[in-house]
C-alpha cells in the first residue's frame, strides 16, 4: 500500500472514529437535554397522547381530559369550575409551561414519574398510567372566599392550625384555565390575560407580598410578651399619644384620635389598633428581636413551598429607629403574603406551634394506591402556650367589641386583627385592607385560621378599612370551615 493510500485510509477511519464519538456524545450525554427542550415538539406530542392524571378536591376531580379536533396533540387539559380553583390547579397547557400544581407535578401527571412504572414498563419503556394529586382544599371554604371576594381584587388563605392543611388558596381577579390549554387558541388567550391591567394571571394569596399594615402588631406583641417587655397584655405601656418619631418631628397619631390609647395595654392597643404603643414597641425591642420573631412565623424564608414556592415576605434589615417603629405598623418595607398572615394567625390558635401549611394531602397512582402522604407535617413552637393563650384573649377581645366585629360568627370563638395598610408616596393611593383572624367552634371542636387581602375594591376610600372589607370575607370563609 503506498503512503498517499495508507494517508486517505487513517484519515477516513479518523473520520468514523469521530462520528462515533459524536454519536456516543449525544445519545448519552446529550440525549435527556434533548428530551427536556421545551422546543422538541416530540414532549408535547407523548404528554398529550393520552388523558392527563387528575387534580383531587373535596373527593372529585376538577380537572379532566379532551380529545382534540385536529393536530397530533391527541388530547387536550380541561377544567371544572376553572376560575375558582385556578390560583390552586394552575394551569397545563399545550402551548405553555404548567404553573402551580400542574407544573409541580407534571411527571406524576403525565405518567413520566419512575414511582408510577411497573415492571412491564419499564421492560418495554412505556408510559405508565399518570398518577393523581389529592388536595387538602375544601371546597366549601374555596367557593365562600371565592364569592365573598367577588369583584375585589385580592387574595384569602385558610388554613386548619392543628393539622396544617390549607383550606382555600383564592385570588381575584381569576382566570379560566381552560383558555389556555388548546395551542390554536393559548396565544389569543395569553396576551389578553397578559395585557389586562388587573393581572389575573398573578397569585395574590401566594405570590403577592403588600403591607399587611396593623396586622403585623401581632408579631410585634408575641416578641414583647416572648422577651418580657411586658408581663402580660393587660400590662400598661409607656406609649405617648401621638407619638413622636426617633429622629425626627414627625408625629404618629391613630386612626381614631379619641382612642385610648396613651400607654394603653397590648389588649386595648390591639382592640383599638393603636399605632402609637406598636410603633414605640418596635424601638423599645429593637430592630433585631422583631427581625426574629417575624422570622420564627415564617418571614424571609425565600424556601416556603406549599408545595408551591410562596413568594418571600420580609421584614427588613439595617433601619434607623423611625423606620424601625414604622415596622412595628406594618408599613416602611415590611411585606407580608395572605399565605403568611394565615400562618400566624394558624400558630396563635395553635397553642404557639405552626404546623407546616401545605395544599397536598398525598399524591397517588392510577389505581389510588398513595406514593406519598404529604399530612404528616412538620411542627415548630413560634412562641411559648402562654403567650399564644394571651394573644388569642386579646384577639377575641378586638372581634367580640373592637375593630374587628364584622368576623363574629354564631357559635364560634373568633379572634382577630384588622390592617389598612398605607399605598403610595404620602398614602396618595387607597390603602389595602386586610384582616387575619381564626375561629373555634364551640361545639364541635373545628378550628380555622384565615387571612384576607383586598387590593382594590370600589369602596370610596373613606370606607376603606380591614373591618369593612376584608373581615366579611374571613367571616364567610371561617363559617364554612366550622359548620358541622
Amino acid at each position: 500500500m503506498n503512503k498517499t493510500i495508507r494517508r486517505a485510509s487513517v484519515f477516513a477511519l479518523l473520520l468514523v472514529f469521530a462520528l462515533l464519538v459524536r454519536a456516543t456524545w449525544v445519545q448519552f450525554y446529550e440525549g435527556r437535554a434533548l428530551a427536556d427542550d421545551k422546543d422538541n415538539r416530540r414532549n408535547a406530542i407523548e404528554t398529550y397522547s393520552a388523558p392527563l392524571g387528575n387534580i383531587i378536591v373535596g373527593g372529585r376531580s376538577v380537572t379532566g381530559s379532551a380529545p382534540t379536533r385536529t393536530g397530533d396533540l391527541k388530547y387536550k387539559r380541561t377544567y371544572t369550575d376553572g376560575p375558582l380553583y385556578a390560583a390552586v390547579t394552575g394551569y397545563a397547557s399545550q402551548a405553555y409551561a404548567p404553573t402551580q400544581l400542574e407544573g409541580i407535578y407534571t411527571d406524576l401527571l403525565n405518567g413520566t414519574d419512575s414511582r408510577l412504572k411497573s415492571v412491564m414498563d419499564t421492560l418495554t419503556n412505556q408510559r405508565a398510567e399518570p398518577g393523581n394529586v389529592v388536595t387538602t382544599i375544601d371546597p366549601d371554604v374555596q367557593k365562600a372566599a371565592y364569592e365573598a371576594l367577588g369583584d375585589k381584587k385580592g387574595g384569602a388563605v385558610a388554613i386548619d392550625p392543628k393539622t396544617g392543611k390549607i383550606l382555600a388558596v383564592v385570588s381575584t381577579p381569576s382566570y379560566d384555565p381552560s383558555s389556555l390549554t388548546d395551542a390554536n387558541t393559548a396565544g389569543a388567550a395569553w396576551q389578553k390575560l397578559t395585557a389586562d391591567p388587573e393581572k389575573p394571571l398573578v397569585n395574590r394569596a401566594l405570590r403577592q407580598p403588600l403591607p399587611p399594615g396593623s396586622t403585623f402588631k401581632l408579631v410585634v406583641a408575641a416578641a414583647a410578651l416572648e422577651d418580657g417587655l411586658y408581663a402580660s397584655v393587660d400590662e400598661r405601656t409607656d406609649s405617648p399619644d401621638p407619638y413622636t418619631l426617633p429622629g425626627t418631628s414627625r408625629d404618629l397619631t391613630n386612626e381614631n384620635p379619641n382612642a385610648p390609647c396613651t400607654n394603653a395595654t397590648i389588649r386595648t392597643a390591639l382592640e383599638y389598633s393603636c399605632n402609637n404603643v406598636f410603633a414605640k414597641m418596635a424601638v423599645k425591642l429593637g430592630q433585631d428581636k422583631v427581625k426574629a420573631m417575624a422570622d420564627k412565623f415564617g418571614f424571609d424564608d425565600d424556601e416556603l413551598d406549599v408545595p408551591v414556592r410562596a413568594y418571600t415576605s420580609v421584614y427588613p434589615s439595617d433601619m434607623d429607629p423611625s423606620q424601625t417603629a414604622l415596622t412595628g405598623i406594618g408599613q416602611f418595607d415590611v411585606t407580608a403574603t395572605p399565605l403568611q398572615m394565615a400562618m400566624v394567625s394558624a400558630a396563635i390558635a395553635n397553642g404557639g406551634k405552626l404546623v407546616s401549611p401545605h395544599m397536598v394531602a398525598q399524591i397517588t397512582d392510577s389505581g389510588g394506591d398513595v406514593l406519598r402522604d404529604y399530612d404528616d407535617a412538620g411542627t415548630e413552637e413560634i412562641v411559648s402556650s402562654s403567650t399564644a393563650e394571651q394573644l388569642q384573649s386579646a384577639m377575641e377581645t378586638v372581634v367580640s367589641k373592637g375593630t374587628g366585629t364584622n368576623a363574629q360568627v354564631p357559635g364560634a370563638t373568633v379572634g382577630g386583627k384588622t390592617g389598612t395598610a398605607q399605598h403610595g408616596e404620602n398614602n396618595s393611593q387607597v390603602p389595602y385592607a386586610w384582616f387575619t383572624s381564626y375561629g373555634k367552634s364551640d361545639s364541635s371542636g373545628k378550628e380555622v385560621a384565615v387571612a384576607v387581602m383586598v387590593e382594590q375594591s370600589d369602596a370610596a376610600r373613606s370606607e376603606v378599612s380591614g373591618n369593612g372589607l376584608a373581615a366579611p370575607v374571613a367571616k364567610a370563609m371561617m363559617q364554612a370551615a366550622l359548620k358541622d
